[in-house]
């Protein structure tokens, strides 16, 4: 077993929106999302693969197959694959979402 401390693994890019891998295995991919005020995930979609954010810090729009929701502390929303989903911090705070993605994609 691997502990993982979540917010030991916090950082934020002044740029873009920081994707970090937590951990990985065959069937699923552990990444945190740190995101700045003003930052954002432009919508996309994934073929083969399903994700889940979760929402641990700030609060967040994500957007899922044209639906849109902003989401804080404790919840959660899921992106089947082959529906387009995203998400933006237009707030004041920063933004840290715990995403899964199942299966892994590829380039993992």
């Amino acid at each position: 077993m691997k502990k993982i401390t979540i917010r030991d693994h916090a950082r934020f890019q002044a740029d873009k929106m920081a994707k970090v891998a937590l951990g990985q295995t065959d069937r699923a991919l552990l990444d945190l999302y740190c995101v700045a005020p003003g930052q954002a995930q432009k919508p996309h979609t994934h073929g083969d693969q399903d994700k889940i954010y979760v929402v641990l810090e700030g609060r967040g729009r994500i957007s899922v197959g044209g639906s849109e929701d902003t989401l804080g502390p404790g919840e959660a929303v899921i992106a089947p694959a082959g529906i387009e989903h995203g998400l933006v911090n237009d707030g004041p705070a920063q933004l840290l979402v715990l995403v899964v993605v199942t299966p892994p994609p590829p380039h993992a």
